[in-house]
């Protein structure tokens, strides 16, 4: 699938939908995101990098570009490929970095809503570590996988930083009441972490965008001043179980007593082409993950403003 077939599928901003590529690594079926995707293709020459990461195969290039291949196999602890002939590497771009995720084949494209993907439960806590939910489908279920987070454990330095922040120097304490709908356990420490070093202790985080929007829905009702003692300015994530941040940034702006919030989108998924999504709905600002030191600055000068 190239850039042109997927833009082709792209959905309106909004709907609470998202296309998925499945693909099955073993007996596994599991799915990424199309807006991860920049195409598929049939393995190429792999060279080994010394002294890598037991999970990274080696390097490829691509059309001038140099690029990481992920064994998603050796990730999850799954056996390899039995059909190497059917093996494909599914090119993606998360944190604005390419990666080649090496997988056993790949079926088709489904469109799903948010709302068909739940966490997995505490019964499985190894499944829960590697993914973003479990998507329930007539026929199936598949592991929507958490494609950051495998990055983040093979290279850490390309995850949120507390020290990033710590350079930018002394900081004033701040009260304003900062509320965070961010669907990953560790996101949201790290999260924390780097906004108390940032001067922000009033944090409130909401597991998804469909808790986010029932705190909100009710605050909505509320008059003026009582929304502006509990909510000064809100970040989302946009892969969410159950409702995602585009959606939830739309039922905001569409709130007549909540659309003056400003909204920070910060996601892996903001890149130079899917920039357009987060602007239809109404976001204030978008931010790419790892980018900590821009959200604060955001941050600030949406503080600031009020």
């Amino acid at each position: 699938m190239n850039d042109a077939e997927k833009n082709g599928i792209l959905l309106e901003s909004g709907t609470n939908e998202l296309e998925i590529v499945m693909f099955s690594i073993g007996r596994s079926t599991f799915g990424i995101n199309v807006l991860k995707v920049r195409e598929i293709i049939n393995p190429l020459p792999v060279t080994d990098t010394p002294n890598g990461h037991p999970h990274v195969e080696g390097v490829i290039r691509l059309r001038q570009e140099v690029i990481p291949v992920v064994d998603l196999a050796k990730v999850l602890n799954l056996p390899p490929s039995e059909h190497p002939e059917q093996d494909k590497f599914i090119i993606s771009e998360l944190n604005k970095t390419k990666v080649a995720f090496h997988v056993h084949n790949v079926s088709r494209i489904h469109r799903i809503s948010w709302e068909q993907i739940e966490k997995p439960s505490e019964l499985s806590q190894g499944m829960q570590a590697q993914t973003i939910g479990i998507v329930k489908m007539e026929e199936t279920m598949a592991l929507l996988l958490d494609f950051e987070k495998i990055v983040v454990d093979i290279s850490p330095e390309s995850g949120l930083s507390v020290e990033k922040v710590k350079a930018m120097g002394p900081r004033q304490r701040s009260e304003k009441r900062i509320l965070i709908a961010e669907d990953s356990a560790i996101l949201r420490k790290l999260l924390q972490d780097t906004l108390v070093e940032a001067g922000y202790d009033s944090l409130q985080f909401f597991e998804n965008g469909r808790m986010a929007w029932d705190y909100l829905e009710q605050l909505s009702h509320k008059t003026s001043s009582e929304i502006e003692k509990k909510v000064d300015i809100i970040i989302t994530d946009i892969e969410m179980p159950q409702m995602d941040g585009h959606h939830l940034t739309r039922r905001i702006k569409e709130t007549n007593s909540l659309t003056h919030i400003p909204i920070i989108i910060f996601s892996s998924l903001i890149t130079d082409d899917l920039f357009h999504k987060g602007e239809k709905v109404g976001a204030n600002g978008q931010i790419s993950k790892p980018e900590i030191v821009q959200l604060v600055e955001m941050i600030d000068q949406f503080i600031i403003s009020k």
